[in-house]
């Protein structure tokens, strides 16, 4: 076992971070070399020139301001659609008629696009976060109410029999048994309502625009197209890449080995 592991420590390829890192840096140089063949600024700028523009956009205040916008209206949709989707599933799991209810309102509504219904957004809630925010929670609620619901229907037979012998029930029985043992159902709902809501939000900013103050990184990325500073709509999609990287990579990862991997629930 011993030896194993000094050999192991030997062969950095076989540590998954030092893989990924390599694999980051190979796409890098790529990039540059791509960039430099194609000498194009206004098609392809280089890494160099990407990063550059990243650093004077942070430095100048506009980039965080703009990151800090669009994560401001996410969080208000996420969470607004992450109540709902818990809601509709604890509905469900109790009774029938939420059941029936949770199948029909996910087959009519999760198969549409959330950015489809900017338009109606505009003209129920008009100019203003209320639009984004409603778009965002339709692009929350459904991939999360499946996951949650599939995750209830999972638990055994004998949990929530155990649940219904001590007097839980409703909400004190969707919270002390169906939540806690259909968490990692759950948690991979969180994730892909994550993801969904991030690419909605930034595609409903390009064709939205400003919603409050200057607006957020969608219309970074627009304003920059527009001024032909094709570096910094590069070092704006980076942005958007790099949040979503520390959103998913760091902390729904630090979540589930909290919560998930370290209460067996998954395997290492």
């Amino acid at each position: 076992m011993d030896r194993t592991s000094a050999t192991n420590r030997l062969r950095p390829w076989q540590q998954p971070v030092l893989r990924k890192l390599g694999l980051l840096l190979l796409i890098g140089a790529i990039w540059e070399f791509y960039g430099r063949a194609l000498d194009n600024d206004l098609l392809f700028p280089t890494l160099l020139q990407t990063l550059h523009s990243l650093y004077e956009a942070v430095v100048s205040g506009v980039l965080p301001q703009r990151a800090g916008n669009s994560l401001g209206v996410l969080l208000q949709g996420y969470v607004l659609g992450t109540a709902g989707a818990l809601l509709l599933a604890a509905l469900a799991a109790t009774t029938r008629i939420g059941a029936d209810l949770l199948d029909m309102l996910t087959a009519v509504f999760n198969p549409l696009p959330a950015i489809a219904l900017l338009p109606l957004a505009l003209m129920w809630f008009g100019l203003g976060n209320s639009s984004l925010v409603f778009v965002l929670v339709h692009s929350v609620m459904w991939p999360m109410a499946l996951n949650t619901h599939s995750g209830f229907r999972s638990v055994s037979p004998t949990l929530r029999m155990v649940g219904h012998n001590v007097g839980l029930r409703g909400v004190r029985y969707t919270a002390a048994i169906l939540i806690p043992a259909a968490f990692p159902s759950i948690l991979a709902g969180l994730k892909i309502g994550w993801a969904f809501a991030w690419r909605t939000l930034i595609a409903a900013e390009l064709v939205f625009g400003v919603s409050s103050g200057s607006g957020g990184l969608g219309w970074f990325i627009y304003e920059r197209k527009n001024q032909l500073d094709i570096g910094a709509v590069f070092a704006g999609l980076l942005t958007v890449i790099l949040i979503g990287l520390v959103v998913e990579g760091i902390l729904f990862r630090w979540v589930e080995n909290r919560t998930v991997r370290r209460w067996g629930m998954q395997s290492h």
